[in-house]
């Protein structure tokens, strides 16, 4: 079997698989290609009346009361691009009017109204000229051109808006153009204005009614600040990231050689950085504590855009103060009780730092595992605009009464005048409401929804299964070569790839399916659990915390079961099922040493990944905040420093991040590797262990501790 090599390496297998490489990849290509065919004609028929029925138009452009689209080129309405609300007073809050669900008359406009207007005024006004009502009546239904109708009927019959505010388009509607002077809300520098009634009306009747919309145009501008700010700052932040690239590799390639005093300056230096953030924390709290107002909570200032507003309180330094000393607190106590344990994390380390010197093509294919993810992430969103668009135009019944019984029933646009709607409730009109349907289809769009979701799931975890199905091969390939680097089969990354599409795509399917439904599992709950935060039942709010803590500790055991299950298919071979149960017994005769590799090791690569990214971070904290002499004339302007502070902390931290998931898939495999080895090998010449000296020693050592 071609998976023997692992476990009985000999001289002569580097010329064997020479010599059976290039047919055996040529299949594995044609293998692959026919899967992925395969996957995608099933994808594709099963989401196949989403895709003939959906319609992503009715996601990307507002729609009318007459279930007509705004902007859309080839139609009447392709210059009038905006959705113009007739009595925008009736909307309850901004989310009501992105839903299409406001009981108002709805038109498609070419611009927003930019003065105030009333239609009794422009009735007044015509008698003189014609000009008002020119402007006015484009924001009437169509075809509309009456001014003389009484404004009663025009009201009742929604002809014409009784009023028109100043406004502006923000996500393709029409709102007030609210503006803050002095404190005070204003629309066009005005607080106070009458309707076409002659009722008095103020601006914050319009805020009310569309509740948070100020909240909306100040996100809306905070997003075009930080937008300015990236642009502004991209080759900086580039040059960042670029920085932690280097640094990630430097940190990698120096673990080959000087793994222990890297790791131990790594442990100290972040001691020493936390030491140094409490002490700051406590200072500034400190000297805030002393000063009148700054002990404002957070809670009390709300959302400030400006982050040196939090700055200047107290709490927020105690906030920092408090975590800092948790985190400081945690590591010390890891390292006092686990100091013997953490000179073996460091021995697989350096042992795994070997593996990765040896085959570096590694350290990139996270790379495709995110071209990967990056597919699947566009057809999931794609296939979610075409399910959630697959529906017909249905029509309610708009009624101007609160007491008609004929409210929010379905209607058909083209026979409502014949029917006795109107007789009974006077006014009532037959508005688009929403997009969905009667059919067997429309009734199971939300199973289909459930059923993409879960598709996605599945697929991402297949994604990442095959990733450290690819990478456990590479590097169980290296550890079982008897002679290193001199019996490491060439091109082992690719050898690998190709062993797991060709032989254990079923393997890892299973696996990830696994892990998906858990996963969906537990959205389910996520979900029930926010529909009951209101909710009074607190039986009820107890047993779905009890669910989403077991489902949250089934997912990580069936990811870590996983992740070992993938590793002994790397190298034996076996079916997921026999390959689960191997690795879960082979881990439960080695649990001392488990829980050196599973907490440890981690623990160590993930203080590596916050050095990288604290450090680069420091170096772009200096940079943004011009306290670096030598570029201040290069630093750009920016609204928000802080913009491309954390674009560049964060994005460091996934650099780091990739380049060490690598390594700690190495250092898993190596450690399973080492567990087989020890149990199927004595150290004798006849079975000699294929473990380095150096951490044969040193696991020997600390069994006996």
């Amino acid at each position: 079997m071609i998976y023997s090599r692992f476990l009985s390496p000999s001289p002569s297998f580097p010329l064997f698989v020479s010599l059976a490489l290039s047919p055996f990849l040529s299949r594995s290509v044609c293998f692959f290609l026919s899967h992925s065919v395969s996957l995608s004609l099933s994808l594709v028929l099963f989401f196949s009346p989403a895709w003939l029925q959906g319609d992503p138009r009715k996601v990307i452009y507002p729609t009318d009361s007459y279930g007509q689209f705004c902007g859309q080129k080839g139609t009447p309405n392709a210059k009038k691009s905006t959705l113009f609300y007739f009595n925008i007073l009736k909307c309850a809050n901004p989310a009501v009017l992105i839903n299409l669900q406001c009981p108002t008359t709805q038109m498609c406009v070419s611009k927003c109204p930019d003065k105030f207007s009333t239609y009794t005024d422009v009735q007044l006004q015509y008698q003189i000229t014609a000009a008002p009502w020119d402007y006015y009546r484009q924001f009437c239904k169509p075809g509309f051109n009456n001014p003389t109708k009484p404004i009663a009927q025009v009201l009742r019959d929604e002809d014409c808006p009784s009023m028109i505010v100043p406004s502006r388009p923000f996500l393709q509607r029409c709102f007030p153009d609210f503006i803050t002077q002095n404190g005070t809300l204003t629309v066009a520098k005005r607080t106070h204005f009458k309707d076409a009634l002659d009722t008095a009306r103020s601006v914050t009747e319009l805020r009310d009614a569309a509740n948070g919309i100020t909240g909306l145009v100040d996100a809306k501008e905070v997003g075009m600040k930080i937008v300015e700010d990236y642009a502004a700052s991209w080759n900086w932040i580039l040059i960042g990231l670029v920085m932690a690239l280097v640094v990630s590799l430097i940190f990698i390639l120096l673990l080959r050689f000087t793994a222990g005093l890297l790791l131990w300056f790594t442990i100290i230096a972040v001691i020493l950085v936390i030491a140094y953030g409490i002490w700051h924390c406590y200072l500034e709290f400190s000297l805030l504590r002393q000063q009148p107002g700054a002990d404002v909570t957070i809670v009390d200032i709300g959302f400030q855009t400006d982050v040196m507003v939090y700055l200047q309180l107290s709490q927020t330094w105690l906030i920092f103060l408090i975590a800092l000393g948790t985190i400081e607190a945690s590591i010390l106590i890891i390292l006092i009780f686990l100091r013997r344990r953490v000179r073996v994390a460091i021995a697989l380390l350096r042992e795994g730092s070997k593996a990765v010197s040896y085959i570096m093509t590694t350290l990139f294919y996270p790379i495709i595992t995110f071209l990967l993810l990056a597919v699947c992430s566009s057809y999931f969103a794609v296939t979610s605009v075409f399910l959630a668009s697959s529906g017909d135009a249905i029509y309610k019944v708009m009624a101007a009464e609160p007491n008609c019984m004929y409210a929010n029933k379905t209607c058909n646009p083209e026979t409502f005048n014949k029917t006795n709607v109107s007789k009974a409730c006077p006014g009532a009109q037959c508005t688009f409401a929403f997009y969905g349907g009667e059919t067997p289809y429309h009734r199971y769009l939300f199973i289909l929804q459930l059923s993409n979701l879960l598709i996605f799931l599945w697929l991402v975890n297949f994604t990442i299964a095959l990733g450290q199905c690819t990478l456990a091969g590479a590097f169980a390939s290296y550890y079982w070569a008897r002679r290193k680097p001199q019996d490491i089969p060439p091109c082992p990354l690719f050898s690998s790839f190709s062993r797991a599409i060709r032989y254990h795509t079923g393997s890892l399917a299973f696996g990830a399916l696994i892990l998906a439904v858990v996963q969906m599992a537990r959205i389910i709950l996520e979900y029930l659990d926010s529909k009951l935060k209101g909710a009074n039942n607190v039986a009820a709010r107890f047993v779905l915390c009890c669910l989403k803590c077991c489902f949250w500790c089934l997912e990580r055991f069936v990811k870590f079961m996983n992740r070992n299950a993938y590793i002994m298919i790397a190298i034996y071979g076996k079916g997921f099922c026999m390959s689960a149960r191997d690795a879960f017994c082979l881990l439960m005769r080695n649990v001392v040493r488990v829980a050196v590799l599973d907490r440890v090791t981690d623990f160590l690569l993930f203080l590596g990944k916050v050095l990288i990214a604290g450090s680069v971070g420091v170096i772009a904290f200096f940079f943004f905040t011009h306290k670096m002499p030598i570029f201040q004339e290069e630093v750009p302007t920016l609204h928000y420093y802080w913009v491309p502070l954390l674009t560049v902390i964060f994005g460091s931290y996934l650099i780091a991040h990739g380049f060490f998931s690598v390594y700690a898939m190495c250092v898993d495999t190596l450690f399973l590797c080492f567990c087989e080895d020890l149990e199927r090998n004595d150290g004798s010449s006849e079975k000699p262990f294929l473990m380095s000296a150096g951490l044969h020693s040193i696991l020997r050592k600390t069994d006996h501790h």
